[in-house]
C-alpha cells in the first residue's frame, strides 16, 4: 500500500504526525488531494479528550477541508481529477424525526467526516459515497482560495446561527468573542443590516482585527464597563441581539442581562463540560428574552456560505494568521491553545 502523512489520534492527549496508508477509492467515493484543512476549537477539545463523543481511536480528525479531486469511483458523476472542492462534513440521514422536521443540522443519525470517517489533517482524504450522494461536496472557481474553501464549514456554521438569532436591518448586535467564529458573525451581522456591532474581546489584536472587519465598538471587558457601554449605546434599552461566540458558562449570566426586552441570546459556542453554569431565570422570564442555541449546519447553510464566499462578500482572508504542515502539528496545536492566532491551517 502507497502511504501518506497524517495526524493520528490514538487517545486524548496523544496524537503526533505519522503514516497511515493512502485509502482505495470505492466506486462510489472520490479520493480528495488536501490542500488546506483549518483546525476548530472542536478539534482542540478532541485532542484533550474534552469531547469524545463519535471519536474514533486511533483515527485522524480535521473537519474544515479544501482540496483538488485526485481519484473518482467509476460510478462518481459530476466530478474529475483536478476539481477545486470544498466539503460540507456533516451528512445528514435524511429520515429521522430531526431531518424530517427539517433540523438536518440536528440529525439524530448524522455521519460525519472527521469523526467516523477520517477527517483532513492527511495528504489524502476519502470522501465517501454517502457524502456524494448527499450532495456535501461543492465545486469551487479558481479565484476561491484553498484557504477560503476550508473555512466555508466555519461560516456555514454562522450562518446558521445568524438565521437561529434572527439577526436583521437595524439591530444592535453584541458579539462576544472575537475569535474566527466571533469575527465571522461581526461580519455576518453587517451583511445582515445591523445597526450598531459591538464586540467584546479580551485580546487587543483580535479587538483590532474586529475594528478592520467593521466593528462600530471593540470592548476590552477586562478593562473597561461593557454593561455601561452597552446601555449608553442603546438608550437604556440593552442589544436586539447578542451572539455568545465564547464557551465560557461563567459569562451567560451577565451576558443575558445585556439584551433588551423581547431581545434574543444566541448561545452559539460549545460550552465547556456540560456547560452548567447559575442563569437568573427571571432575567429572561420579565423581560421575554429568547434564549436559543445552534449546533452544525444544514446543507443549504453550506450552499450559502460557499456562494458568499463565491461572491466576495465576506472576507475570510483577514481571519487566517498561521499555516503549518502536517508534520509540523504540534507546534500548529500549541499557537491555537495560546491564543495567539485566529484561524490555524495544515497543509501538506
Amino acid at each position: 500500500m502507497r502511504k501518506m502523512k497524517a495526524v493520528i489520534l490514538k487517545a486524548p492527549n496523544d496524537f503526533a504526525p505519522g503514516e497511515i496508508d493512502i485509502p482505495a477509492v470505492g466506486d462510489g467515493d472520490i479520493l480528495l488531494e488536501m490542500k488546506k484543512a483549518a483546525i476548530c476549537g472542536t478539534d482542540i477539545r478532541i485532542l484533550e479528550g474534552k469531547k469524545t463523543k463519535g471519536v474514533r481511536y486511533p483515527s485522524v480528525i480535521g473537519h474544515e477541508i479544501c482540496g483538488l479531486v485526485k481519484e473518482v469511483g467509476r460510478d462518481v458523476k459530476g466530478f474529475a481529477p483536478g476539481d477545486k472542492v470544498a466539503v460540507a462534513n456533516v451528512i445528514p440521514c435524511h429520515s429521522c424525526r430531526a431531518c424530517l422536521a427539517g433540523r438536518e443540522n440536528a440529525c439524530m443519525d448524522r455521519k460525519a467526516i472527521g469523526y467516523e470517517f477520517n477527517g483532513g489533517f492527511e495528504e489524502y482524504v476519502l470522501i465517501p459515497r454517502l457524502a456524494l450522494e448527499s450532495g456535501n461536496v461543492v465545486k469551487l472557481p479558481d479565484h476561491v482560495s484553498f484557504e477560503e474553501g476550508a473555512l466555508i464549514e466555519p461560516l456555514s456554521c454562522c450562518i446558521r446561527g445568524l438565521r437561529n438569532a434572527g439577526t436583521g436591518f437595524n439591530d444592535n448586535v453584541l458579539i462576544v468573542g472575537a475569535g474566527p467564529i466571533g469575527l465571522m458573525h461581526l461580519q455576518l451581522a453587517k451583511i445582515a443590516g445591523a445597526r450598531r456591532v459591538i464586540v467584546s474581546e479580551p485580546i487587543a489584536s483580535r479587538r483590532e482585527k474586529a475594528k478592520k472587519l467593521g466593528a462600530d465598538i471593540a470592548v476590552d471587558p477586562t478593562e473597561e464597563d461593557l454593561e455601561a457601554i452597552v446601555m449608553a449605546e442603546t438608550d437604556g434599552a440593552g442589544m436586539d441581539v447578542i451572539v455568545m461566540a465564547i464557551g465560557v458558562p461563567a459569562l451567560v449570566d451577565p451576558t443575558l442581562k445585556l439584551c433588551r426586552k423581547g431581545g434574543t441570546v444566541n448561545l452559539f459556542a460549545g460550552f465547556a463540560g456540560t456547560g452548567a453554569c447559575t442563569v437568573e431565570v427571571n432575567t429572561i422570564h420579565y423581560n421575554e428574552i429568547t434564549v436559543n442555541g445552534s449546533t452544525a449546519y444544514r446543507r443549504q447553510d453550506y450552499y450559502d456560505a460557499a456562494e458568499m464566499v463565491k461572491s466576495g462578500k465576506i472576507d475570510l482572508k483577514e481571519i487566517v494568521t498561521h499555516t503549518f504542515k502536517i508534520e509540523e502539528f504540534q507546534k500548529a496545536y500549541e499557537v491555537c491553545k495560546s491564543g495567539a492566532g485566529l484561524k490555524v491551517l495544515i497543509e501538506p
